[in-house]
């Protein structure tokens, strides 16, 4: 049975999305970050980052969001949330790299200005930059759903998982993804998918604001 290491709301969230959409065993294990537990020596001999998710498997251990959700698809090629024609696949690739390595920077700036200046003035000019920055990254998000249910290939992927993660931590930013109007209905969709509700029914987190 795997073990996902997680805390409602981080960057967990889309490894629990693709884990409910397998339909495999697993056990959840909360890491409180209220009291830290992610950077006390035991969770630290797991994770040497002190970050959160973790997956454990047996006696393989991995981190990092995006690759445990890889690693269990790959595992489950059954579940068919990874395209399989190659350029789909490749456009699937395309997407999550760009989720995990653009639009979730960005987002991680937004939250902890701190970590990007020395100087405690700073912090409300980095906020403002960064409303403008994803927002920027919203709206080609915007322009790629267009009228499409999902990210890529017309089928519920492992994109689709990141993206709603992403879109739940921005929901509170001057210009949210609901704002805009393919990202409304794109989300609206997603949030009655199966996996979606139970995972956010789970972790307490309510989908009122997609309905």
């Amino acid at each position: 049975m795997y073990t996902l290491f997680y805390y409602p709301r981080n960057a967990s969230l889309a490894p629990h999305f693709v884990l409910k959409a397998l339909g495999v065993p697993f056990q959840l294990e909360l890491v409180d970050r209220k009291k830290v537990v992610q950077k006390s020596a035991q969770y630290l001999k797991i994770n040497p980052t002190g970050r959160i998710p973790t997956l454990v498997d047996d006696d393989f251990v991995l981190f990092e969001s995006a690759a445990i959700c890889l690693y269990l698809c790959e595992k489950h090629p059954d579940g068919h949330l990874i395209p399989t024609e190659a350029k789909a696949k490749a456009q699937f690739y395309q997407w999550l790299m760009y989720l995990t390595t653009t639009v979730q920077n960005e987002l991680m700036v937004y939250f902890y200005p701190e970590r990007h200046t020395q100087s405690a003035i700073m912090y409300d000019d980095i906020v403002n930059t960064q409303q403008s920055r994803v927002s920027e990254c919203l709206a080609i998000l915007n322009k790629h759903i267009g009228d499409k249910t999902y990210m890529v290939n017309d089928q519920f992927t492992v994109c689709d998982c990141y993206m709603f993660m992403l879109c739940i931590w921005a929901d509170e930013m001057k210009k949210p993804p609901l704002s805009f109007a393919n990202l409304n209905r794109y989300l609206k969709g997603l949030a009655k998918h199966p996996a979606i509700k139970a995972v956010c029914e789970e972790e307490q987190t309510s989908l009122s604001v997609y309905k």
